[in-house]
């Protein structure tokens, strides 16, 4: 009885055990990430910001944010630990030293004739024909005869002096932390039991797993469904345009999910009408037009409206339920972004080169949808030679603003960051007409956008020139400044309802024939990771190239300066193609501001392979093989910025003109266009 009853208590001590081993340390990295994370979400402190309500940190909003299933859960879990450790603290008992002259209520050195009054008396209270209490009983066994005869027979007080027990040594006592239900198994109980712990321990562990891999299975490491991207990759083109990339993103997997309900059947139809202009139809034919859009998948139709809803700011028209799916397609946008940028990338030639152009449109369509700005104010109209769409994320602008201070000579985006503080105010007060808050406002938020500077070599180990077959590194610095002082910050970006951090896509590539030789995503945000990682890249570079340790210190420590004041070092290889002279160019895209990104122009002269073998060893500093280097032609970036943005006006023309002559236009010339500069 006694054994079943030491078992029973170290139950709930085996239980609270095994939770706390995986609790604990998940608890603890939840609330590391939480500080990290609350480290950095350094945002805009603009007045529309502010209303958005994004930032607020009201009780309503935390709460909101808070009740996650997985945060639920582990409160629960917590709380569940709590019980525990009250129900243990409460019931738990500790292990008594058998001391025969305490049972007796004796002092140590009483003599025989003290022990056996005490033994009389306490027999008188507790021995089985004087008390019929069987807990007395027990204890007049367990305790008082033991103690009596311990102190009186000459052998077990011997034992009792030697083992601290009149039965002498004691073996090692273990107990099962099993409630004592489960250790009886007699009787009719025992099927019982026995289907408990083969369901509890084999059944239901089995069918847990069974539940996440089969939920798993449908997912990649990204958390992107695996049907999405072979949907990307079959639909992906080498001249799929910007205007047409949102065709192929709202095929994502994710999206077919999101349940058409019956209900959503009017407010889809007054939505069709708010964003009609942005759908591409041909005005020509608008009711077959109309037709034919209905027409598609109901899955297709309600994500491309509600995405449109977002670019046109025309959410407010939802009724809560598309609301809930509209939150749900812009949680997953970035993530499906991504993963398309990285479709357009995937190296799709016998050079393993990706493809350009398909490239610039998801990351301006992830501009877009970021900033909520509609993808035909890229189209060249007005007084902008660029499209308005990189002022309409500016707080209080509007394409009427546009055209206002276009008449004043500012026709572009970068032309208005340029100008002095006291000549924009003047221009934004008294030609826009916007009120002293409202200029704030917009100051606020040019002093949060990036500029970027992209510092580019392409360098072969040890020898001068680049020959064909070469392994070439590329070495490129990104610096990163703003009007704040700031490197890592949020976006200013008040109609997508979720935190997003800016990232950056560096992409060397040639426009001319569509190939993306080099690409790789860069981030602002984690100052530690950058750090690290350009310490041991510029040290292993260092060390094969034969530097002492302190020109390998000294070089260390000045990347590390580099990357503490805003610059990150991004670091690639590529096989020198066949001989010739070839014009590429460094675009660093930004996934979350419209007119911030920057492309650097690089001549690489790939001379013809008069050395043995082909290398492919590491590389060292001396010479690179280009031309001219790096050439920041900014005249030419200027002349080719106008076929950049024209794409989007001449798409529909274009289409017009290829069906009626059953032609498809050229996808280099397309690309060469595609590659101009965005500032």
């Amino acid at each position: 009885m006694g054994a079943s009853e030491e078992n029973s208590a170290l139950f709930p001590i085996f239980v609270f055990t095994i939770m706390a081993l995986p609790l604990v340390p998940y608890t603890i990295v939840k609330i590391l990430n939480t500080f990290s994370k609350k480290a950095m979400t350094i945002h805009c402190q603009c007045s529309v910001c502010s209303r958005s309500g994004k930032y607020r940190k009201s009780i309503f909003k935390r709460i909101s944010n808070f009740s996650t299933c997985s945060n639920l859960t582990l409160v629960l879990l917590w709380i569940v630990m709590a019980v525990l450790i009250y129900y243990i603290k409460h019931t738990s008992h500790e292990v008594k030293v058998f001391e025969p002259f305490s049972i007796l209520g004796l002092e140590h050195g009483a003599s025989d004739s003290d022990i056996k009054k005490a033994y009389r008396r306490l027999s008188i209270q507790y021995h089985p024909d004087k008390n019929p209490d069987p807990e007395a009983h027990d204890y007049f066994v367990e305790y008082i005869s033991r103690a009596y005869q311990a102190l009186t027979d000459p052998i077990s007080r011997e034992n009792f002096e030697k083992y601290g027990h009149p039965d002498g040594r004691q073996g090692l006592q273990m107990g099962i932390a099993l409630p004592p239900f489960l250790l009886n198994i007699d009787g009719a109980s025992g099927g019982i039991l026995l289907l408990g712990i083969v369901g509890v321990c084999i059944l239901l562990p089995l069918v847990l797993a069974v539940i996440y891999l089969s939920r798993s299975a449908k997912y990649t490491g990204n958390y992107v469904m695996h049907q999405t991207l072979s949907a990307y990759y079959y639909f992906m083109k080498p001249s799929l345009a910007p205007s047409k990339v949102l065709g192929v993103f709202i095929k994502a997997a994710e999206f077919m999910e999101i349940p058409v309900r019956r209900s959503d059947g009017e407010p889809l139809q007054k939505l069709f009408m708010l964003v009609r202009s942005e759908l591409n139809l041909d005005l020509k034919n608008i009711r077959q037009e109309q037709a034919k859009f209905w027409k598609q998948h109901p899955a297709l139709v309600k994500a491309e409206l509600l995405i449109q809803a977002q670019l046109t700011r025309e959410s407010k028209a939802l009724t809560p339920a598309l609301l809930r799916d509209f939150r749900r397609m812009l949680e997953l946008s970035p993530r499906l972004l991504e993963e398309l940028v990285k479709m357009a990338l995937l190296p799709r030639t016998a050079q393993g080169h990706g493809w350009l152009r398909p490239a610039i449109g998801v990351v301006e369509l992830s501009q877009n949808i970021i900033q909520a700005v509609p993808l035909s104010a890229r189209k060249v109209a007005g007084g902008s030679s660029e499209g308005v769409a990189p002022f309409l994320q500016l707080p209080h602008f509007s394409e009427a603003i546009v055209k206002k201070i276009a008449r004043k000579k500012v026709r572009t985006f970068q032309e208005l960051r340029d100008m002095t503080l006291e000549d924009r105010v003047e221009l934004l007060a008294q030609v826009a007409g916007l009120s002293f808050t409202e200029t704030k406002d917009v100051e606020m938020v040019l002093e949060m956008m990036p500029s970027l500077t992209v510092d580019i070599t392409c360098e072969t180990e040890g020898e001068e020139g680049i020959q064909e077959g070469d392994i070439v590194t590329m070495h490129v610095w990104i610096t990163l400044k703003r009007g704040s002082g700031l490197v890592a910050a949020l976006p200013h970006a008040p109609y997508y309802p979720f935190f997003k951090e800016e990232n950056f896509w560096l992409l060397l590539a040639d426009p001319v024939s569509n190939d993306v030789w080099i690409s790789q995503k860069v981030s602002f945000m984690d100052e530690a990771v950058a750090i690290t990682a350009a310490s041991k890249a510029i040290q292993e570079l260092k060390e094969v190239s034969g530097a002492s340790l302190k020109e390998t210190n000294a070089a260390v420590r000045e990347a590390v300066e580099r990357v503490k004041s805003g610059s990150r070092l991004v670091m690639g290889k590529f096989q020198a193609p066949g001989e010739g002279n070839y014009n590429l160019t460094a675009f660093c895209l930004c996934d979350s501001w419209i007119g911030c990104d920057k492309k650097t122009n690089l001549k690489i002269k790939i001379l013809k392979r008069s050395r043995a073998g082909t290398r492919t060893g590491a590389l060292s500093e001396e010479g690179a093989g280009m031309e001219e280097g790096i050439e920041e032609e900014e005249q030419e970036e200027e002349d080719e910025y106008d076929d950049y943005e024209s794409e989007y006006s001449e798409d529909e023309e274009d289409e017009k003109d290829s069906k009626r002559n059953g032609v498809v236009p050229a996808a280099g010339a397309a690309a060469a266009a595609e590659s101009s500069d965005n500032e």
